[in-house]
């Protein structure tokens, strides 16, 4: 076959540099796009950040909402298109003035003055090792004890428990120093006997057999013990009457050693554990104004940029032979209108899923429609790749707490109507049935599906059951109360 020249003529798409750049910049997370944002500060000079109020570069402004900004984003081009994944950032407190804070369950408001803060403060600077190891340096062992004891704290794990036996751990031991079992017993028996009570414990029974014994003895801690030590399996197991049969003892009775048994920490090491403050920085901020919901942008999110006077009179003064300053400087003009084009982006998907689910603002999970990123997509004449990149790690501050925008969106279950229920607000109904449930006839996923059916909402059992595990909430043998 004879070799020749052909001429053919095809279209395709090719992604500028500037396209990609907003592509990227979109799909960072607000902390993503600050370090990023650094680096392009560290390499060109032309770019500044403003140590004013911020007036020369504020994208969409603090005070604009979406219905005022018509900006398009250069990252509506088509790509690959990334599956929707929802999920609800930790619930935090919000105020009029803009103001969040994280809030962690069990946690409440103090005093400044309140005595707790300090002693939350030297547990959680205080390792679980150092704690012990004060109390061992205090205690009137020999040398040759204390180093066994502290010998058993270095194998202890961050809940204080034992993993490895003591016939493990016997070789681990130097030879020459002719320890045997009976000295890792000792020695192990003197952790147990360190605070917190639990510590140096094998297992979760002992664990918990050793916080009821550090206890003062009483009828509802002896009946407690006996439980733990006898028939903890069948507590699991929420067979009270073989519990009340074997221990001879009656409703008030066992009411009163299961909730003291409740009371225990099965993971007395975590107390002193290090444990890091995931904080959030919600990008946009939803308020109720006239009757309406609206959505701003958040200003402390958005960082303020502009090009650097003195380099862009430099090159202006030297029109022509600027070289690498022009480059530079076209490149700063780039990242501040990505920049800016990325948060009219954020802010107009927002308000478009705030109109979707105006009723669960209004009323909160229960009232949750069925939304996808294809409606969003299409209403805002966006490509559903794009809404996909806005909605992921991007957050939104309501009444109701900081949400990821993925958390708006869901399958959706149909109805015996013809209609559709949002599976997050199935959930809700969900945990408010199980909620108002009688202890002692606690709802089957069967009777749950029952009632769901009842209101209109056809949900097979199986799905009552994977909803419900989503929700942290124990089968119904293991909600039966006494």
């Amino acid at each position: 076959m004879k070799p020749s020249l052909q001429l053919k003529i095809s279209q395709h798409l090719t992604l500028t540099p500037q396209l990609q750049q907003s592509i990227k910049l979109l799909q960072l997370s607000t902390l993503e796009l600050n370090q990023e944002l650094e680096r392009f500060l560290l390499e060109n000079p032309m770019l500044e950040r403003e140590d004013g109020d911020g007036s020369d570069f504020a994208p969409g402004s603090a005070q604009g909402t979406a219905e005022t900004s018509e900006a398009g984003s250069p990252s509506d081009a088509p790509a690959s298109s990334e599956e929707a994944q929802h999920g609800e950032a930790e619930p935090a407190s919000f105020d009029e003035a803009g103001e969040w804070s994280s809030a962690s369950s069990g946690s409440s408001n103090r005093d400044d003055d309140d005595d707790t803060d300090f002693q939350e403060l030297q547990a959680a600077g205080t390792s679980l090792r150092d704690h012990l190891d004060q109390q061992v340096s205090l205690s009137p062992l020999s040398d040759r004890d204390r180093a066994l004891v502290r010998f058993i704290m270095e194998a202890l794990d961050e809940d204080g428990y034992l993993n490895q036996s003591l016939e493990e751990l016997l070789p681990l031991l130097p030879p020459e120093l002719e320890y045997d079992l009976d000295d890792l017993s000792i020695a192990l028996h003197h952790v147990q006997n360190l605070d917190p009570a639990g510590i140096g414990a094998r297992n979760p029974q002992e664990c918990l057999s050793l916080q009821l014994r550090a206890m003062v003895s009483g009828p509802t801690r002896d009946l407690a013990l006996k439980i733990v030590d006898d028939h903890l399996d069948l507590l699991a197991e929420r067979n009270f009457l073989r519990i009340k049969r074997a221990t001879g003892c009656d409703d008030d009775a066992l009411r009163a050693a299961h909730a003291l048994i409740c009371s225990l920490d099965p993971h007395p090491g975590s107390q002193h554990s290090v444990q890091e403050t995931r904080y959030i920085l919600p990008d946009v901020v939803v308020r109720k104004i006239r009757n309406r919901w609206t959505v701003t942008l958040n200003p402390e999110a958005m960082p303020k940029l502009r090009i650097n006077s003195l380099y862009a009179s430099i090159l202006q003064q030297n029109r022509g032979s600027g070289g690498a300053l022009t480059s530079q400087l076209q490149e700063a003009r780039w990242l501040i209108k990505n920049v800016q084009q990325r948060f009219d982006t954020i802010l107009r998907v927002s308000q478009a899923i705030v109109d979707q689910q105006r009723q669960f603002f209004d009323y909160g999970d229960v009232a949750m429609r069925p939304l996808t990123l294809r409606e969003i997509a299409d209403q805002l004449e966006l490509h559903e790749s794009t809404v996909s990149r806005v909605t992921t790690q991007k957050f939104m501050a309501t009444p109701r707490g900081v949400f990821e925008l993925k958390y708006f969106f869901g399958s959706h279950v149909a109805t015996d109507t013809g209609g559709a229920a949002s599976s997050t607000a199935i959930r809700a109904l969900i945990r408010q049935l199980v909620e108002a449930e009688d202890r002692k006839k606690p709802l089957s996923d069967a009777k749950i599906a029952e009632l769901l059916g009842q209101q209109g909402i056809v949900v097979a059992r199986r799905t009552i059951a994977k909803y419900r595990e989503s929700l942290n909430i124990p089968p119904v043998s293991l909600r039966k109360a006494i």
